[in-house]
């Protein structure tokens, strides 16, 4: 995908970067985006309904997870993980969840639809099911919240005919060509316009997740929750200009992750030791950091193969054995008590000692993070 998007001089992301190379500069405030309506209960209910929804083949796992494991531990939602059929969840690009209820079963619990459905993204962001699914909850008076490039599976439903949005960096020509009536909007986070809400890349998860908290719960929860996360800031204040490729900045790290380590290196196992209670949130950004490098893929052990249930809720599913670990090419500690947010700079730090700083720097790129 990215050697398409480079040929077209595409890209479009997230705020400040590696100091590798001195970047472009470019706009660092959010264009005006309409503040997240309110939350205002519905069918006599106490916490609003919120349904994340995967698509069984293939669901971007920190798309999924961050929602989730962000508005579970904030107590004011009912959250249920949903996938289009029944089975694991595959998810992307590493672990497997066990959803709580298919798309059928979500409608017989709750046949006045969800208050809001979270929508990652997707390997078929086309699937018929899906789609089907999104526009009957919209029809039923839900919010649709797409995180990263979960939006071109809202806009392939139609909804966002007219409507403003924002997404992943390196899919904004595409988005332009493909949705012309959508205006899609750079340098932000994440974009509210009524009923639908989207965010920029991976690391916009957090912050547009703790925003929904606020709109929901009010500014002194979505506060202490974004302090317990180690998060300081969920404004949709973005600067995607310095994501654009850049000889001699970025181009390089980029090229790295995507094409030249998987050439030229042969992938590492990595193991990551779970157990009954596991911090979700930042187990996803360590298992997802460590599986984009090219040179790595990451795999959760733990002491049996049952599911376990993470600290709010979900259920994971182990990839392999602790016993099975000194057939892996490495075993990462595990997961200490530091905030869920600090992860993706261990990560990174770790990246970096094991591969090299290039390679870190362009993991943080496909994450859009700001911080390295």
């Amino acid at each position: 995908m990215l050697f398409r998007l480079l040929l077209a001089g595409t890209v479009a992301a997230t705020a400040l970067f590696s100091t590798l190379n001195t970047p472009p500069t470019g706009p660092a405030t959010a264009p005006q985006t309409e503040q997240i309506a309110p939350y205002h209960a519905r069918f006599g209910r106490l916490r609003p309904v919120v349904a994340v929804v995967g698509e069984n083949s293939g669901t971007e796992l920190t798309d999924f997870v961050i929602p989730y494991g962000v508005l579970a531990q904030s107590g004011a939602v009912e959250m249920v993980a949903v996938a289009t059929q029944p089975g694991l969840l595959t998810m992307r690009p590493a672990l497997k969840l066990q959803p709580e209820a298919t798309i059928q079963q979500f409608d017989t619990f709750f046949p006045d639809g969800a208050d809001y459905v979270v929508v990652p993204a997707v390997v078929k962001s086309a699937d018929p099911t899906l789609l089907a699914w999104i526009t009957a909850q919209a029809g039923k008076g839900s919010t649709i919240v797409s995180i990263c490039d979960g939006v071109l599976v809202v806009a392939n439903t139609g909804l966002l005919t007219g409507h403003r949005a924002t997404g992943h960096w390196a899919t904004e020509s595409l988005r332009k060509e493909k949705y012309p009536a959508t205006t899609w909007l750079p340098n932000t986070r994440y974009v509210a316009d009524g009923k639908f809400i989207s965010s920029a890349g991976i690391s916009a998860a957090m912050p547009v997740s703790l925003a929904l908290v606020e709109a929901i719960a009010g500014t002194e929860q979505a506060a202490a929750l974004a302090r317990r996360l180690g998060l300081a800031d969920w404004s949709p204040r973005h600067n995607s200009e310095v994501f654009h490729p850049h000889f001699g900045v970025n181009l390089r790290a980029l090229v790295a992750v995507n094409f030249t380590n998987g050439w030229f290196h042969a992938r590492q196992t990595i193991g990551v030791p779970v157990a009954p209670g596991v911090d979700e949130i930042a187990l996803a950004l360590a298992m997802d950091a460590y599986s984009r490098t090219g040179r790595s893929r990451a795999y959760a052990l733990a002491a049996t193969s049952a599911p376990l249930p993470t600290r709010h809720g979900l259920r994971l599913v182990p990839d392999r054995l602790l016993s099975d670990s000194k057939a892996l090419s490495r075993m990462l500690p595990a997961l200490g008590p530091e905030p869920s947010a600090q992860m993706l700079d261990q990560a990174l730090a770790g990246i970096s000692a094991l591969y090299g700083r290039t390679t870190a720097y362009g993991v943080a790129l496909d994450f859009e993070y700001p911080g390295f």
